[in-house]
């Protein structure tokens, strides 16, 4: 189980409540305006506003339950700056490569941590990588007509943004290069692999059966998997136990079947 679901709220050109003064008020600030919101300096104008976010940065406990109080009741979602138990929601620390957004959090339990974590994964991320996500968006419409099929679209994808395709991420690849794998691309066939477990910890997963757990249409596993296993399994993947028999086949479709360890 997660402890929290993370979301990516559009708040351009709407009303957001910043309270405080000091460097941590000023940093919300700065976060709320990059993202391009209105900000409020009271509860009363974002009450009358409809504003929805409220976030509190006083250095005083009591004016900062005083106001996440006074918020909450107005109707507001609210972050409360180094006071993890009276927020509604937490901040992440924010790797931009626009439009792709990577948000490393920890629950409120470490900014420091979710800083760091971020900073060795800006190494890892070329500045591209946003120039990528612009080509694939501006292609949808043209990746629809030559596969019609979701399933052979979504496995021509996959193959080419795996690790050493023609549009790995972690390549310096460009919208340019999209047009250029689209007027070759072919749809792949999909086929079935079979995954022995040799324990119920994730971690014992290799990278080539964490990928295709990933990256799988149909799993299809043993009654007894583990939720932490299972996890691992792509959201919008059809999961069905082998007890209840198997799903028709698709020959474009990526089948995993998951066994229990020996």
């Amino acid at each position: 189980m997660i402890d929290a679901l993370p979301l990516f709220h559009r708040i351009a050109g709407k009303p957001v409540v910043v309270l405080g003064d000091g460097d941590a008020a000023e940093a919300k600030r700065r976060l709320v305006e990059r993202a391009g919101a209105l900000v409020l300096t009271t509860i009363e104008d974002g009450e009358a506003q409809g504003a929805r976010l409220a976030f509190v940065a006083h250095e005083d406990d009591a004016s900062a339950q005083a106001d996440v109080d006074r918020a909450r009741r107005a109707g507001m979602l609210v972050n409360a700056t180094d006071r993890p138990a009276l927020c509604d929601f937490t901040v992440p620390s924010i790797l931009d490569r626009s439009p792709v957004l990577v948000a490393v959090g920890t629950g409120g339990a470490s900014a420091g941590l979710a800083k760091q974590l971020r900073l060795r994964l800006e190494v890892l991320l070329p500045q591209s990588l946003g120039s990528l996500a612009t080509g694939l968006r501006g292609a949808r419409a043209a990746l629809r007509e030559r596969f019609p099929d979701a399933v052979a679209r979504r496995r021509a994808i996959d193959d080419a943004l795996a690790t050493g395709g023609v549009l790995d991420p972690l390549a310096e690849n460009g919208a340019s290069r999209v047009q250029q794998w689209l007027a070759g691309a072919r749809a792949t066939g999909g086929g079935s692999v079979e995954i022995r477990l040799r324990s119920e910890d994730p971690d014992d997963l290799t990278l080539r059966e964490a990928r295709l757990l990933g990256t799988a249409d149909v799993v299809l596993h043993d009654e007894d998997i583990g939720a932490q296993i299972l996890d691992r399994v792509r959201a919008d993947a059809v999961r069905r136990s082998l007890a209840e028999g198997t799903p028709p086949a698709s020959s474009r479709a990526l089948t995993v079947i998951l066994r229990r360890p020996l």
